[in-house]
């Protein structure tokens, strides 16, 4: 029986070692693999700012130089968002804003707004969208070009009054057969545009907890 009791204690204590290990390997693995799945979508969150602000226009930690704004109609946003500020040797340089038009030919299409100091488009991104492949899809820069022709513009340029498309007597293009995407995508970035202008120097200001 002794023999027994000690097979079965060292069988036990084999099996709790094993235990013991796996458990650990468990969760150095689950850390080890937080910590990437962090950085992973730090990078990707970066890549996309610095699609519509070039990083080389600003020297400040972006990321973490933010404002938090409220669900805002003019912005489509039925949640709260947040504003990323570029600044360059401590001066505004750009904001980035998230955008929604709610009016896409499939639903929601969700934008990355950037927008210099002055009020010139910096660049504009679709970030997420469900338009029809091959004609509303053309929004996204890996079916076209079209929404690269932003960058630049402002309020002034073209007038305020002429941010549509052609159809509606506008000076931006629509898409073959697919009027509702580009008109939807104009539409938010114009309104965009409008809060900025707005809200422009109230966006740029440091909170006393932030200096």
């Amino acid at each position: 029986m002794s023999a027994l009791r000690d097979h079965i204690l060292r069988v036990g204590l084999v099996l709790a070692a094993f235990a013991i290990g796996a458990t650990s390997l468990v969760v150095l693995t689950e850390n080890e693999t937080h910590d990437k799945i962090i950085e992973n979508e730090r990078q990707t969150l970066l890549n996309a700012i610095n699609a519509v602000i070039a990083k080389d226009q600003y020297n400040n930690e972006i990321l973490a130089d933010t404002v938090v704004l409220e669900a805002n109609n003019q912005l489509g946003t039925n949640e709260n968002s947040i504003v990323y500020r570029a600044r360059l040797n401590d001066e505004p340089v750009a904001v980035v804003l998230s955008a929604i038009a709610p009016n896409g030919y499939n639903g929601k299409i969700k934008l990355l707004v950037g927008i210099a100091f002055d009020g010139r488009l910096t660049g504009v991104r679709v970030i997420s969208h469900k338009e029809t492949p091959g004609l509303g899809d053309k929004i996204d820069t890996k079916k076209a070009d079209w929404i690269l022709n932003f960058k630049g513009l402002s309020l002034s340029n073209p007038n305020v009054s002429k941010w549509k498309v052609k159809k509606d007597g506008g000076e931006f293009d629509q898409f073959t057969g697919a009027t509702i995407t580009p008109r939807a995508v104009v539409t938010a970035v114009k309104n965009s545009l409008l809060y900025f202008d707005a809200h422009r120097d109230e966006l740029f200001v440091i909170s006393e907890t932030e200096k």
